[in-house]
């Protein structure tokens, strides 16, 4: 259990910045390499985003070069701030506590990056830093002993979000932009209510549509020799069309069997191809080293659970609300809450934690925006700045005092923003705040020079 009130006299080489006795020199040593490595992050990121949104050349001349410098500088204060209120405060209270060495050095730093950045981002930022605050404190919970896991509980996570999104999705007015374009892409249009419409009249339609459809299927020049591929064809788009279909399904093309079949294939492909082309840069790395790596590319696991994960949610969506429509013999929104969190379980193909806090953090800012709206919860100026910051302050604090229990992947983004510096902090005396600092350092001791300690220093473990 981490003790708060104890303390210890090292310095902040002690502690720190352990490859260099100066403070100006080490601030200076973090900013450039975070400087570094924010414009490799960024430089490509904005040019592949501009080159997606068919950005015009005035953007290239005029607005690119800037975006990426405030993104830039953005990544590089947080950094470099952070170093610098971890010297400042202790040399205020004159000793390192609990919090000084990670929450309250990144508070300050975070809150002064955060205003650098771009508004129209701090909005993104703040619902992943929230997302990465959030597991942690669970893992920190967790490790602790004050809760317990519960078995599949991103999946129960998932589920319970996904009803919501759903509910939210079918409701007129409910989800508005990025969220609206992605559902109607994942699930089709024809789920998309139509208060505008009724059934009968939908149906009606559809049954002429049909009915014109396939007298013009075959042109009067290949009437008269129609192949058996042809055939196929004609069988099968009859097959779509007159299986069962309730009057109140809008998917007026197929019937429910096959709106349901289609649905998968396409969201399996779609994840299928996502997976691959994720894992396409590390494949090309290899290619002339390892050549059979590429197959992997085509043949890897995770490209099959990603797809049935995608295909199966859609499916089980259209299916339930296919068949809540025959049972209930009309079209409601409450469907899409029974929907939504059947196709939640698709996500036993593809387990992520990460997928269900981030979906979690963005339907709680929803929520909350619509509250807002409706004048039931209270509009509080610079929000989403101070809670990126106390986000950015809980996981600089688990990286500092419980790396284990912060997400691998923003460690690793830590260790290439200060260049593998963050690693050569002394852990080992941090042991003594009970929250297992070294845990996952092997028992590294930094070698320290006499000369600027406080503390005798230990003698260095050689690891090599």
């Amino acid at each position: 259990m981490a003790t708060f009130s104890k303390s210890i006299p090292h310095s902040c080489y002690e502690i720190g910045h352990t490859w260099e006795p100066s403070c100006l020199v080490s601030f200076y040593q973090i900013t450039r390499g975070a400087l570094d490595e924010a414009f490799k992050i960024y430089a490509p990121l904005y040019v592949i985003a501009a080159i997606l949104r068919r950005r015009k050349l005035e953007y290239y001349v005029y607005k690119l070069f800037p975006e990426i410098l405030q993104s830039a500088s953005f990544l590089t204060a947080n950094g470099g701030l952070y170093i610098a209120f971890f010297c400042i405060l202790r040399r205020l209270f004159g000793k390192f506590y609990f919090l000084n060495p990670g929450f309250l050095s990144a508070l300050p730093a975070s809150y002064l990056a955060i205003l650098i950045e771009r508004k129209s981002r701090r909005g993104l930022l703040t619902i992943y830093m929230a997302n990465l605050a959030s597991e942690a404190i669970f893992r920190m919970f967790v490790s602790r002993g004050i809760i317990r896991p519960i078995k599949h509980g991103e999946v129960l996570l998932f589920c319970v979000t996904a009803a919501l999104y759903m509910f939210f999705f079918r409701c007129k007015d409910g989800l508005k932009g990025f969220a609206f374009s992605a559902l109607k892409f994942i699930v089709g249009k024809e789920e998309i209510p139509t208060h505008s419409f009724l059934p009968e009249l939908v149906y009606a339609k559809a049954s002429e549509k049909s009915s014109v459809t396939l007298e013009k299927d075959v042109p009067p020049s290949r009437r008269r020799r129609i192949s058996v591929i042809d055939i196929a064809k004609k069988l099968a788009d009859t097959i779509c069309r007159y299986g069962p279909r309730h009057r109140c399904c809008k998917h007026y093309e197929d019937n429910c069997i096959s709106y349901c079949i289609k649905g998968f294939v396409r969201m399996f492909s779609v994840g299928y191809l996502i997976q691959c082309c994720l894992r396409m840069p590390s494949a090309f790395r290899h290619l002339f080293t390892k050549p059979t790596r590429l197959l992997s590319l085509f043949y890897n696991k995770e490209n099959f659970q990603l797809g049935a994960f995608l295909g199966s949610f859609v499916s089980i969506y259209k299916g339930t609300s296919c068949i809540l429509r025959w049972l209930r013999n009309l079209d409601d929104e409450l469907h899409a809450l029974i929907a939504g969190f059947l196709a939640g379980l698709s996500m036993m193909f593809y387990k992520s934690t990460t997928i269900s806090m981030y979906l979690a953090s963005k339907l709680v800012e929803t929520m909350y925006f619509k509250g807002i709206d409706a004048g039931k919860c209270p509009y509080i100026p610079q929000a989403d700045t101070i809670i990126y910051a106390v986000s950015t302050a809980i996981c600089f604090q688990a990286a500092v005092m419980e790396v284990h229990n912060l997400r691998p992947s923003y460690w690793k983004f830590l260790l290439r923003l200060t260049k593998g510096r963050f690693a050569l902090m002394n852990r080992t005396a941090l042991d003594v705040f009970g929250s297992e600092a070294s845990k996952s350092f092997n028992g590294f001791i930094p070698k320290l020079d006499p000369r600027y300690t406080v503390v005798k220093p230990e003698l260095p473990i050689d690891l090599s």
